[in-house]
């Protein structure tokens, strides 16, 4: 029997997710330890967790327990953190579980998603996985959203969910206030993904969230991970504010221990530990925008404006995928997505000074 024949056609047909390849495999391809690569391709904080969060998954107690099902203490603290309530609230296994457990909850297979690329990967991932029609909605060529556009295929396609992500990953813009008001207007709901959002604060835009917003509108979710500004990326925990028509039914399909012990311990410690994950987000964003200025004065890279911890490059005159490789054989990692809207394109993650340093070594060694 071809027991391939027991998939389901869309799971057999589909891609799949492209994640950052593991620098152990990195160091095997390119010949050089693991620790002399300078990783600047996935958003991470390089400066790592707070010490208290570090110390709160070493001090952890009763890890041979299953964990609290309902998340309780880091919902109570996200609630004084937010200043929402925390019947709104839901914990991920960072934001992708919640992304995902978003669709699935109110798409039926066959129904429409509408993403806006260039956006992060995750979306059309999680659209196929739950059986969606994925509907592409282009940006502009600013990377700004074509909102006519989304008017347009909301009333075509009859969507129930828009993936939206400000600052948008990878070009790190934001989405202005008219505009998302504009789209909350239309019968669907809006799932807005704000990874990055403590970056653009700490460049001194203090209303960029719209966490608040979910008191307003009852079509809007609100999402946020401890995986960037907080250094968890390895313990893997988010958290979104959701309406409570569709949190209260979230509750029915999350996996039951979906927050492991060690994770909620840390992020409970991160949120008490505001003054270092300000200052590090401050080092980030300024680095970010020492990092655009550097690399404007090479010819053949014209950075974008960024809000996020990192910048979006496009390249001028030569093939970028080329030049993501030869930084490589160089110990410096940056991001290369192979899509048509970004063949011309790199990515590159704020990371401390003497990252961004190497770098820039790099790039003046392929002039030479």
């Amino acid at each position: 029997m071809n027991w391939s024949t027991l998939l389901r056609p869309d799971i057999e047909a589909m891609d799949a997710y492209q994640p950052i390849v593991p620098l152990v495999t990195l160091s095997e391809r390119y010949g050089r330890p693991v620790d002399s690569f300078v990783k600047l391709d996935a958003n991470e904080n390089p400066y790592g967790p707070s010490p208290k969060a570090a110390a709160a998954v070493t001090a952890a107690r009763g890890l041979h327990l299953y964990p609290d099902p309902h998340s309780g203490r880091l919902r109570r603290a996200l609630s004084a953190y937010t200043a929402l309530p925390e019947e709104n609230l839901l914990a991920g296994a960072g934001a992708d579980e919640l992304i995902d457990l978003t669709a699935r909850a109110v798409i039926w297979p066959g129904e429409a998603i509408i993403d806006c690329p260039p956006s992060f990967g995750m979306y059309p991932f999680v659209a196929a996985v739950n059986g969606a029609t994925l509907v592409s909605v282009p940006r502009y060529d600013d990377f700004s959203l074509n909102v006519p556009a989304i008017e347009l295929a909301a009333a075509h396609y009859r969507p129930k969910l828009l993936f939206l992500c400000s600052p948008n990953n990878p070009d790190g813009s934001l989405i202005p206030d008219e505009a998302l008001r504009r789209l909350l207007r239309l019968p669907l709901l809006v799932l807005l993904d704000e990874a990055y959002i403590e970056f653009a604060r700490a460049s001194g835009q203090p209303s960029a969230s719209r966490l608040s917003w979910t008191q307003e509108y009852d079509n809007l979710v609100v999402l946020r991970t401890f995986s960037k500004v907080a250094g968890l990326a390895g313990l893997r925990v988010g958290y979104g504010a959701f309406p409570g028509w569709l949190a209260a039914h979230l509750w029915k399909i999350k996996q039951p221990y979906n927050i492991n012990a060690a994770a909620a311990a840390a992020a409970l410690a991160a949120l008490e530990d505001q003054a270092w994950l300000e200052e590090k987000a401050g080092l980030l964003a300024r680095e970010r925008e020492r990092l655009i200025s550097l690399l404007a004065q090479f010819d053949y890279l014209l950075p974008y404006p960024s809000q996020a911890n990192f910048v979006l490059c496009r390249v001028q005159g030569r093939e970028a995928r080329e030049l993501k490789e030869n930084l490589a054989r160089q110990g410096v990692l940056v991001r290369y997505f192979a899509k048509s809207s970004l063949d011309k394109c790199i990515r590159i993650s704020a990371g401390k000074p003497e990252d961004t340093d190497r770098l820039i070594e790099a790039l003046n060694n392929l002039e030479v």
